[in-house]
């Protein structure tokens, strides 16, 4: 005979291995870690506050949770849009301490879709910031988790033919900003030699590093001194970081993986300060961005985890 709480203690244990693909799912829709774990918590509570009836007419729990977490994270950048405009300086998503291992099977995809170590890169990020919220939510949930299309308008509250539409809008930024892939050790090789002519003050060779037409975006959230506006061309790069040579004396620089790639954390007295993540086309640096909003670089300074991962 098998006991009444058998069945709600594996129902339990499926609720609970839900968090790794509701994070994974809530960070590429948001560009927050914060955030999604804030999604999470949200579809968590919404789930518990169900009756035990009610949960038990619901035949799949883990497709029902990342339908929720999904609808709320549709509000939320609506609402983002708005606090993003009267953000101070740039806003650049929050960077990842290394790159998300996945279920084997989520990365075999066809060729018309991304994988889900490619939708994590701050390149890619940067990208989706420039779409709609809906544009989003549709493109990352079918071309991204392999949602169909009709799983996605009962999301968006849209028909299936807006929806494909609206991923099809999505993929076209895609497309026109996408750089072709450079395997990660020439980037990582890229990297650190960014790194050795930064520390040795060897201009010439920083300047051979960067593109003519490269662009530089610092995040500092407005709470730490940062520049506020993003800075193009290799020469008034230079100059900032001339400028700034006082204050990056006493930085300690350190090759960590960024969102998956090769990128730089700076560190002051054993506390990161900074996060740098690398865009690379060919041999040359194409874009930097750098994020110093303390409140992005909470999982930087407590250490690396796995998102998914309990956080309390």
């Amino acid at each position: 005979m098998t006991s009444q709480s058998e069945p709600e203690d594996g129902q339990l244990s499926a609720i609970v291995n839900e968090r790794r693909q509701l994070i994974n799912l809530a960070y590429r829709l948001l560009g927050s870690l914060a955030d999604a774990e804030d999604v999470l918590q949200e579809t968590y509570a919404r789930w518990y506050a169900l009756s035990r009836e009610q949960q038990d007419a619901i035949e799949s729990p883990g497709a029902w949770m990342s339908k929720v977490a999904s609808r709320i994270c549709l509000n939320m950048l609506t609402s983002a849009r708005a606090r993003r405009e009267s953000y101070v300086g740039e806003w650049v998503p929050e960077p990842l301490p290394e790159a998300l291992p996945e279920p084997a099977e989520w990365i075999i995809d066809p060729a018309d879709r991304v994988t889900l170590d490619e939708s994590v890169n701050m390149a890619f990020l940067v990208v989706l910031e420039s779409m709609t919220p809906a544009e989003r939510v549709a493109f990352v949930l079918h071309d991204v988790f392999r949602y169909s299309f009709a799983e996605v308008a009962e999301i968006v509250g849209r028909t299936p033919a807006a929806c494909r539409q609206l991923a099809s809008s999505a993929r076209r930024r895609i497309r026109t900003v996408r750089a072709p892939a450079t395997p990660a050790t020439h980037q990582a090789r890229i990297v650190r030699d960014f790194k050795q002519a930064w520390e040795a003050k060897d201009i010439n060779a920083l300047i051979s590093l960067l593109d003519p037409d490269v662009t530089a975006i610092s995040d500092g959230g407005g709470l730490v001194s940062t520049v506020l506006h993003p800075i193009e061309g290799a020469e008034k790069i230079m100059r900032s970081l001339i400028l700034l040579q006082g204050r990056l004396r006493d930085l300690t620089l350190l090759e960590r993986t960024v969102n998956g790639q090769p990128g730089l954390i700076a560190q002051e007295d054993g506390v990161t300060v900074s996060v740098y993540a690398f865009e690379v086309a060919g041999d040359r640096i194409k874009r930097i961005w750098a994020v110093r909003n303390p409140d992005k670089l909470r999982p930087w300074t407590t250490g690396p985890r796995i998102p998914g991962s309990p956080t309390r």
